[in-house]
């Protein structure tokens, strides 16, 4: 049976929308899925600081949800919070292992940590070293996942987590592309009639497959994953995220998108709303922390492995220092234009 969701609140009007946006490009600390300057729009909207940041390469009908998002967490009251206060992971991107020290040391607190694999150009060695750096600093104690971005085939996967399975990987997000490619995977690690292989303590979680699929809840269905990953921007919002967490029925981790404090505070509201029993540990809210620059004086970045959910308030001194040059504010501004037209 299908649940009948409520009608979306109507839209603010787009003039509203274009005279709350500021178009902002901050420069990273560190690269990080090829990105050395992250671009959004931040909205001094009603509700608070809102954000809309779908990646550059994305076209307009998957910028939609993440217009969708941001105008529902702007211009309406979001569901109740649960909790006050989110445990989340440090990120490590791609770099050499002798950095991974530095990393670690922007995530005060932190226990848990994803750990970016399956980057183009380097080697499965290249994780290896990686990933034995971030054990080493975190101790037996700490948690470590991974995270390919569908980086490898099937092949590639099973070599890879076998490679990577002395570490103790508390997951693997989206080793490969496809649904039928996840189930594929979790069967190879199972060995032969669901005998234990050697990777098989891994356990799959799945981000691509949810957010960026036209059917978020077929890697449920499939048994593709143990585990899925949910940000708000991309599925919609805060509301639309809760219905797909619930039908899925599967423990989630909340992530973000190397977003700016506006866009960390939604996926911080969608955390604390989650029903008891379904979040799975420390989420991946932390990113903030890789940005060099923000669009608040109090950013949302780990304090003692956790942060406080809330709005941060906007600092119009620092719209005005990284206010994106002229030509990129009129490509954000025709984006959302086109994307307002498609919600």
């Amino acid at each position: 049976m299908t649940t009948a969701h409520p009608p979306r609140p109507a839209l603010p009007p787009l003039a509203d929308v274009l005279a709350a946006a500021h178009v902002v490009a901050i420069p990273t600390r560190t690269r990080f899925r090829g990105i050395s300057v992250r671009e959004a729009v931040v909205f001094d909207a009603p509700q608070g600081a809102s954000e809309f940041s779908p990646f550059l390469e994305y076209a307009d009908a998957e910028a939609a949800p993440w217009l969708a998002a941001a105008l529902d967490f702007g211009w309406q009251e979001q569901p109740r919070a649960l909790r006050d206060r989110i445990e989340v992971n440090a990120t490590v991107p791609a770099v050499a292992a002798d950095e991974v020290p530095d990393i670690l040391a922007r995530f005060p607190g932190c226990t848990t940590a994803k750990v970016k694999v399956a980057e183009r150009g380097q080697t499965l060695a290249d994780d290896v070293a990686r990933v034995r750096a971030v054990r080493r600093a975190l101790g037996e104690s700490g948690l470590v996942r991974i995270d390919a971005n569908a980086g490898w085939g099937v092949a590639d996967a099973v070599a890879a987590l076998t490679s990577l399975a002395e570490f103790d990987l508390d997951y693997a997000e989206q080793p490969c592309a496809t649904v039928d490619e996840l189930v594929e995977v979790r069967e190879r690690l199972r060995g032969p009639r669901g005998a234990s292989g050697p990777g098989r303590t891994v356990r799959i979680a799945a981000d691509e497959s949810v957010r960026k699929a036209e059917d978020p809840l077929a890697v449920a269905r499939a048994g593709a994953a143990d585990l899925l990953i949910v940000k708000a921007q991309p599925l919609g919002g805060v509301r639309r995220a809760l219905d797909i967490v619930r039908e899925a029925g599967l423990p989630v981790v909340v992530s973000s998108a190397l977003d700016t404090s506006a866009g960390i505070a939604m996926g911080l509201q969608l955390a604390a709303a989650l029903p008891d029993g379904l979040l799975a540990g420390a989420c991946g809210l932390g990113t903030v922390a890789l940005l060099d620059g923000d669009v608040t004086a109090n950013p949302l970045v780990p304090v003692n492995g956790a942060i406080a959910v809330g709005r941060p308030e906007l600092d119009m001194s620092l719209l005005a220092q990284f206010q994106a040059a002229p030509d990129r504010e009129a490509w954000w501004r025709d984006r959302l234009v086109r994307a307002y037209a498609l919600v």
